[in-house]
Order: structure tokens, then sequence, then C-alpha cells
């Protein structure tokens, strides 16, 4: 199961992360997302773990939990919706037989 967690302080690490959810049970994987400009962390990251009861009983003791001094968030992850890109709002311009310029 993958775990959506959130507000976390821009201290934690990857292996802080794991070794909060490792109590629970084996976590397979667990990443904070940096910035990819900065290296900074963004405040959030993902645990996956390998069995689903275990899983749901860390998010439900760990969601509210207070870890280094902020209340984190933790739920079920979403799967990841398609990006467009941001320019849907830009118009386009070709060199095309048919432009009037």
């Amino acid at each position: 199961m993958n775990i959506y967690v959130s507000n976390l302080s821009f201290n934690v690490q990857d292996e802080d992360l794991k070794s909060y959810f490792a109590d629970y049970g084996e976590v397979t994987s667990a990443k904070v997302i940096n910035d990819k400009e900065t290296g900074r962390s963004r405040g959030f990251g993902f645990v996956e773990m390998s069995d689903d009861a275990v899983a749901q009983k860390a998010i439900a003791e760990l969601d509210g939990a207070t870890v280094d001094g902020r209340a984190i968030k933790v739920s079920v992850a979403k799967p990841r919706e398609e990006r467009t890109g941001g320019n849907n709002n830009r118009r386009s311009f070709s060199n095309s037989s048919n432009s009037r310029w």
C-alpha cells in the first residue's frame, strides 16, 4: 500500500520517514519529496508498506501525530493524475499556410 504523508518538517529525511512507519511493519520504501531546483524538502513524502492491514493501522495511529514539532497528516496515497504542462491557456502560433501573418 502506498501512503501519503504531509506537513512534514523540512528537516525530515527519507530514513526518518521510514523509521516512523517501521514500528508497524515492513517498509518497502520511504521518500521525502524535494524541490527540483533547491533540493529542499517540499514537506511531504510517500511510504510503501507490503502489508495493507499493517499500513492501515499505521495510517490510523500516525495521522495527527506530532513529529519534529508538527502534526503530520497521513492517508492512503491517491493515484497521480496526468499533468498537461500548464500551457492550456496559451495561444499557439504556427507558420501554416492558412495563417494571415
